[in-house]
């Protein structure tokens, strides 16, 4: 682990502590952090948007269901991907989760090990996703320092148009196209053009 970085953890939540205390020791045994709820609500109240990790989730639970949660998180652009249980094995359920991005679902009894592979798989997504969005704030961050006229000349470079093109557009000398246009590659660390358009299709949608 990257010193700085915190733990991962998965976090579980289900109202029957008997399950809580069975995932916590398949989970701990398998090497993991755990952190254990036993409602969606006292999830909500702990949780800290920043901890890495995963959530494993039983569908219904009182009061806030699983489902219910998980749109919740949503809607405050939850990065943590999320296993969800349950004793029912409802199709309706299964489908409402898949369909807004779970992980997995699974129903109980489920095989351990299958249990662990798919936590294995949900951090290692969590670790990239949150990789790629150090990236795009540091990206971001690198188009703050470019002037209104090095955006300019970089938005129509990006488009693949020639350096006479834009000075034409622009209203500008080539010369003055090339500076601006070298301070534009120097801001954003590109080395090239290739990497140029790559880095701002990536803080448009994030793809790597």
């Amino acid at each position: 682990m990257e010193k700085g970085v915190p733990q991962a953890t998965v976090f579980v939540v289900d109202d029957d502590e008997g399950v809580r205390d069975s995932l916590r020791w398949v989970i701990e045994s398998a090497g993991f952090k755990v952190k254990v709820y036993a409602s969606a609500g006292e999830f909500l109240e702990k949780w800290e948007p920043s901890q890495p990790g995963c959530l494993v989730l039983d569908v219904r639970m009182p009061e806030i269901s699983g489902l219910q949660l998980q749109k919740l998180l949503s809607k405050k652009n939850n990065l943590l991907p999320i296993i969800f249980i349950s004793a029912h094995g409802s199709v309706p359920d299964a489908v409402s989760a898949l369909h807004d991005g779970a992980v997995d679902f699974l129903v109980k009894p489920f095989d351990n090990q299958i249990l662990i592979e798919r936590i294995q798989s949900s951090l290692d997504m969590d670790r990239r996703k949150r990789e790629r969005r150090q990236q795009r704030e540091k990206i971001a961050h690198r188009m703050t320092q470019l002037t209104a006229r090095e955006r300019q000349v970089m938005d129509l470079i990006v488009m693949g148009k020639a350096n006479k093109v834009v000075a034409m557009e622009l209203g500008i000398s080539t010369k003055t196209v090339e500076i601006h246009r070298s301070r534009v590659m120097e801001k954003l660390a590109a080395r090239n053009l290739v990497e140029l358009i790559h880095l701002t299709r990536f803080l448009q949608n994030g793809d790597d």
